[in-house]
Order: structure tokens, then C-alpha cells, then sequence
């Protein structure tokens, strides 16, 4: 049984550093301005022999109905719906605010087991607000320090006094139902797997694990409602105001019974426009999910498509290697669709040349538009992502290459190509050897590139083609004799 337990509170007491400790990575972003957190994340997190799923929430803040942190507090509610454990942080060095008080009322009504920590509790400073905390009438508080690590044992053992007694609770229930209600599937982060050079050419990967798909562009593309609307619920903050999301958070989901790990992430803009500490850590994010991902879909607003930074952000994901898909998000807003997609593939075809044949799906994620058809480009370019040419035929291509076009002569001597070989997949990763790779052109190492490509139908995804020394198997009896 793994118990689902929401961290809880007024923003800046803590929430995110504890969730860091207990899952064991910084997937939180920190910092000491309160408010950093706005969608709620999840993760699998341990804690002495007990392995629970963790729930990170916004900071508790009273608001108008349609303001921002309004829809953040809804965010924590569900939360603490979804919960089995609410663990309400209060700052003991600050004392109970009003907020505190308000929102501990809140978790009272509830109904959910709460466990009252007074976070900040290292040091004399916070003795007054510790004894403050009994006040909310939420049992008696746990004195810890979620940044030194102080009281996890404390809060262990009164975990395990809940999951107790969930226990016995469910060894009176008359069905299954109840049981399977705590029990979970997730299959946890995906993990690359490796693969070895061989002859075979039918994809290698494992396809029970979760497909990572991150979702990137500029600030406003709608990638958050993008997400919103494929998981069918309002998981994602969403809203006009441009760049709500701040973490990179991950989304477990199925599609056509396939697993899946959705990654939203902050807007990223122009580096000279990133001025604020929290808005690099918040891009920093982004990219580390790109580095992550296996596909990315970068998301473009198809009232302004293909700005600069869309073209950044797009070689970024090349150079990185990670297979892609170009969203052409808000396609309700489009007049003249027909005309519109025949633009904008003559526009990347001539400003991506890296990425020939790159899919462009018009989509609308506020209505769901070609959502379907979104998904189905994302498994049909991971499979080529994943796609591997076996020697012989690879060779056979090489031959019929470099005899249609041979390879230039160079300071009056001709470069020979011996032969090639995949050395890896995610992304195809060819090896060509020859006797002169210092001296072969760029564009001929082009040609071969585009010819492969053509050959073997492998589009959009990077190719990468290294050029390399092949040994002279004549060296060592010739220097054998010379030594004799």
C-alpha cells in the first residue's frame, strides 16, 4: 500500500524543500520569494522502509475567484482530495498568521488525517511559534527542519501510525475495490535503454515503459492547456497571463495503450530577456527536461509562428538529439487553413534545414483539434528515433553512393570510403570510415548525410554522420618487414 500524501500550507513555509528531501532530487524549484510553486507535483518519495507518492502544492493564499491564486488554491484542493495524508507546514520562526489559521480550518473540514510539522523549528527562534501551532487544533506539531533534515524519524513514525490504521480499516472492507484503491501502477521515470550494435533493424526499446514527451516553446504557446486537454482534466494552471508555469512538471498518461510521461515546462524566452533569478532556474528546468525527453514537441503560436526563439529553441532540441514534432497550436484561429499550413511548411523547410521532413500538426489544444493525430506523429517519429540500418545493407547504400558521386580529390590524392556502420540509435549515430576524414569536405559528408536519409527513410529526427580513420590492415606487416 502506498499512501498519497499532500504537503500543505501558506507559500514560502517550506513545502518545496521538504518535497526535495523526501523524494532525494531537486525537482522543485527553491528560492526565498514565496509563491514559487504553482502546479501541484507528484513523485514517488521514501522515507525510512516506507514508499509513499508525495504531492508538492501552491502556497495556501486567499484570492479573487478568477485570479491566479485563486486557480492555484484549487490546485491544492484537489490535492488535498486526493490525498490519504495531509502534512500542513506552518514557518515556527514566523508564528501563525491569519493565513494559517484559515487554511488549517480548511484541512479540518477535510476530514483527511493531518500531521501538523512546525518547519523551521532549528534553534531557540522558533520555540514561540512552535507552541503557537497547537492553537490550529491539528494534534500536536512535529518540530523539523526541512533544509537540515531534522525530524524526518518523528514524521516517519507518525506516517506509519496512519498507514496502520488504513490497514486495518481495509481488512474489514467486503470487496477488492478497496484494497486496489490504494494500490498503485505507476511504472515510475522511464529509463533509456541500451542498446547494442547488431544487425537487426526492427526498433529496440521497450514499449512498457512510459514514452517521455516534453512540451516546450515561448511563453502563452498553450502548452499547459495542451496538456489539459489530451489528460481530460484540468491538471495544468492555465490562463491569459503569459508564463504561469514555472516548473517542469510531469504527467503520467495512456494512449492507445501506450504509457506515457507528459512534461509541461516554463516558457522559454530570449536569454537577454531572462533577467530574473527565478525565471533562469524556471528555463534551466525546461531545458534539463529537454535533455531528458526522448521526444519533444515544441508548440508554436500559429498567430506568430516561427519567431526566433521558436527557431532556438527548435535547433536547441537537434543539437540535444531528441527526436521532434512542431505544434501548430491556436488552429482555430486560422482563416485560411489550407493556405496557412502550405506557408508555414515552405517556412520550415527553409528555416530548419537540420530537420527535413519535420511533422507539422495543426492543432488546437482549447477545443482538442488533431489531438489524436498530434499523439500518433509523436509514436510514429519515436519509432524512427529509434530505427537502426544493419551493416550489410548500410554498406551496399555506401557503395551505390560513392559510385553515383565519388568523393573529391584532395591535394592531387583521392579519398578513399572503405565502409560504414551504426554504432548507435536515439538518435542514428553512423560511423563512415575512410583515409583522409581531415581532409573530406563538409559537403560531401552532406551529400552522404541526405542520400542516407533518403535511402533509408529516416526524416525529421537528427542524423548524425562521424567521419573516422579506418586502419590500413597492410601497416603492421609492412612495418614488420621494415624492421627486419
Amino acid at each position: 500500500m502506498k499512501l498519497n500524501v499532500a504537503i500543505v500550507g501558506r507559500p514560502n513555509v517550506g513545502k518545496s524543500t521538504l518535497f526535495n528531501r523526501l523524494v532525494g532530487k531537486k525537482l522543485a524549484l527553491v528560492d526565498d520569494r514565496p509563491g514559487v510553486t504553482r502546479d501541484r507535483r507528484e513523485s514517488e518519495a521514501t522515507l525510512g522502509d516506507m514508499t509513499m507518492n508525495i504531492i508538492d502544492t501552491a502556497g495556501l493564499e486567499v484570492a479573487d475567484e478568477d485570479a491566479l491564486e485563486s486557480r492555484m488554491r484549487r490546485q491544492t484542493e484537489e490535492a488535498i482530495a486526493m490525498s490519504d495524508v495531509v502534512l500542513f507546514m506552518m514557518d515556527a520562526r514566523a508564528g501563525i498568521t491569519p493565513m494559517d489559521e484559515h487554511f488549517a480550518n480548511m484541512v479540518r473540514k477535510s476530514g483527511k488525517p493531518t500531521i501538523l510539522l512546525a518547519n523551521k523549528s532549528e534553534g531557540r527562534a522558533s520555540d514561540a511559534g512552535f507552541y503557537e501551532a497547537f492553537s490550529l487544533g491539528l494534534g500536536e506539531p512535529v518540530p523539523m527542519s526541512a533544509e537540515h533534515g531534522i525530524g524526518m524519524a518523528d514524521i516517519f513514525q507518525e506516517l506509519v501510525k496512519i498507514e496502520e490504521k488504513k490497514l486495518a480499516e481495509l481488512e474489514g472492507a467486503d470487496a477488492e475495490d478497496a484494497i486496489d484503491a490504494f494500490l498503485t501502477d505507476d511504472a515510475g521515470p522511464a529509463v533509456d535503454v541500451d542498446i547494442e550494435d547488431g544487425e537487426s533493424e526492427t526498433p529496440l526499446y521497450d514499449p512498457s515503459k512510459p514514452l517521455r514527451v516534453a512540451i516546450v516553446g515561448r511563453p502563452n504557446a498553450g502548452k499547459s492547456t495542451l496538456i489539459n486537454h489530451l489528460i481530460g482534466q484540468e491538471r495544468l494552471l492555465t490562463g491569459p497571463e503569459a508564463g504561469i508555469t514555472r516548473d517542469s512538471i510531469s504527467v503520467n498518461w495512456e494512449f492507445r495503450d501506450r504509457k506515457f510521461k507528459l512534461f509541461d515546462t516554463a516558457g522559454m524566452r530570449r536569454k537577454a530577456r531572462v533577467q530574473e533569478k527565478l525565471e533562469k532556474l524556471s528555463v534551466s528546468d525546461a531545458l534539463r527536461s529537454i535533455q531528458f525527453a526522448e521526444v519533444v514537441v515544441v508548440t508554436l503560436d500559429v498567430t506568430k509562428p516561427f519567431e526566433k526563439q521558436d527557431l532556438q529553441i527548435a535547433d536547441l532540441v537537434s543539437r540535444e538529439g531528441r527526436a521532434i514534432v512542431i505544434a501548430l497550436n491556436k488552429w482555430d484561429l486560422v482563416e485560411n487553413p489550407q493556405e496557412m499550413l502550405a506557408d508555414l511548411r515552405e517556412k520550415a523547410e527553409r528555416l530548419l534545414p537540420q530537420m527535413r521532413d519535420v511533422p507539422l500538426v495543426p492543432i488546437s489544444g482549447l477545443t482538442g483539434k488533431n489531438l489524436d493525430r498530434l499523439m500518433q506523429s509523436v509514436l510514429d517519429i519515436y519509432e524512427v528515433w529509434n530505427r537502426r540500418v544493419s551493416t550489410s545493407r548500410l554498406n551496399r547504400w555506401l557503395n551505390h553512393a560513392t559510385e553515383a558521386h565519388p568523393p573529391p580529390a584532395v591535394g592531387g590524392r583521392r579519398i578513399k570510403i572503405r565502409y560504414a556502420t551504426q554504432i548507435k540509435a536515439r538518435p542514428p549515430t553512423f560511423v563512415v570510415m575512410c583515409s583522409r576524414p581531415e581532409a573530406l569536405p563538409e559537403s560531401y559528408t552532406r551529400y552522404l548525410l541526405n542520400d542516407l536519409r533518403d535511402m533509408f527513410n529516416i526524416p525529421a529526427v537528427p542524423v548524425r554522420m562521424l567521419m573516422r580513420r579506418g586502419d590500413n590492415p597492410y601497416a603492421a606487416k609492412a612495418a614488420k618487414r621494415k624492421i627486419q
